[in-house]
């Protein structure tokens, strides 16, 4: 995080993304699982960065659908319904021709009784908060404040996922197979305003798999690059865990790798070392890199970190603020080996390709015998007499 908007808060945010990752890690037979999208981003204007807190369950960017619904539950029994709490429409076109007024009541009647049959399924499974995927129809609403249920509609997929990881429940399809068994657990789901606007907070689940982050901030450009920041640094601990290997940074490593190239260059000849030693200066172009943006000489930087490591220190780096060499692993720099491996395949491919096509280039002009001229037309001939 440091160099970016969300630096002035970083001991805070790093605090919270630890905890974050802790939660949704999880090991199976000796491998590592780390479901970052179990961690989830809510984004939200207002107060400072500092103030950014870590929901032990799920913040939902939605409000109760009734006003008659209480907005604190306690001990909550969940069930998360992927079915429309409303009459369905039938899938073909249809007419109903009335001749009576009475048949127009008892039309009604029965759009009523089937939605106080689904509401009364959901009153016998205990329930006592819903949280639907789809719609919930205005009287459907009333019948389940009545009951004191807590109900909110059109909640995305991916938070119904995370809601059921969270809470332990399970997606219902078919209101008929709604039972206890299939209700998520909550100490408390409430409706909390902030801002202008209301959420819904459901925390306290027992060994929750799935946790948000509530990232605020002044402006919605501040929050949008603090939620970049924290998506790198939670993308950073879950490959550190998945491989289970770390290495320095600040240089270090590439300074590191650049010397033993250099060594293997000497057991070759020809062009083949050439490539190695090219290859060597390519790495170092790191913690050169480095050195300038700190506003050091490059070339006295990079001497001095390549007499650290021939003597031994492998963990010689580069401390940008003080300008000094140091054993970058004592002072904490350290990065997951993945993202440096995968830098550096990333890199050889990207200018292996680049390679192949100025030898297509080079291979078609030296065919051509140079440039090719119009039919019927020599050379020193542009038309004139």
């Amino acid at each position: 995080m440091t160099g970016k908007g969300a630096e002035v808060a970083k001991d805070v945010l790093s605090n919270l993304i630890v905890e974050a990752v802790k939660h949704v890690y999880e090991e199976n037979d000796k491998q590592v699982i780390v479901n970052v999208d179990d961690i989830k981003l809510e984004k939200k204007v207002g107060s400072g960065i500092e103030d950014s807190e870590l929901i032990d369950g799920i913040v939902l960017d939605k409000e109760k659908v009734h006003p008659n619904m209480p907005r604190h539950v306690k001990d909550a029994k969940i069930a998360l319904l992927d079915i429309a709490l409303e009459i369905k429409s039938t899938e073909v076109d249809a007419k109903i021709q009335i001749t009576d007024p009475s048949q127009m009541q008892a039309f009604i009647d029965m759009e009523d009784k089937m939605l106080r049959a689904m509401v009364d399924k959901v009153v016998k499974s205990s329930a006592m908060v819903v949280f639907c995927q789809k719609g919930i129809d205005d009287l459907a609403q009333h019948y389940l404040a009545k009951h004191g249920i807590y109900a909110a509609r059109r909640i995305k997929k991916s938070d119904m996922e995370k809601l059921a990881r969270a809470t332990g429940g399970n997606i219902v399809s078919n209101l008929d197979d709604l039972g206890a068994r299939d209700l998520g657990y909550a100490a408390v789901v409430e409706e909390k305003k902030f801002g202008d606007e209301e959420l819904t907070y459901v925390t306290g689940c027992k060994k929750a798999k799935a946790v948000t982050i509530l990232v605020k901030g002044g402006t919605q450009h501040v929050v949008d690059e603090v939620e970049r920041a924290i998506k790198d640094a939670i993308g950073d601990i879950a490959a550190a865990l998945k491989v289970g290997k770390i290495v320095a940074g600040a240089g270090a490593t590439e300074v590191e790798v650049a010397r033993g190239l250099r060594k293997f260059a000497n057991s070759l000849s020809g062009r083949e070392q050439l490539a190695v030693l090219a290859f060597a200066d390519s790495l170092e172009v790191i913690p050169i890199t480095l050195a300038e943006n700190a506003g050091l000489d490059p070339i006295d930087t990079l001497t001095e970190m390549k007499a650290a490591h021939d003597k031994g220190q492998t963990w010689a780096g580069l401390d940008v603020f003080s300008g000094k060499v140091i054993d970058v692993w004592k002072k904490g720099v350290i990065e997951p080996l993945k993202i440096k491996t995968q830098a550096i395949k990333s890199a050889s491919e990207v200018a292996e390709l680049i390679l192949r096509i100025d030898d297509v280039l080079a291979a078609g002009t030296r065919g051509s015998g140079g440039p090719q001229m119009p039919p019927g037309m020599g050379h020193g001939d542009f038309g004139g007499e």
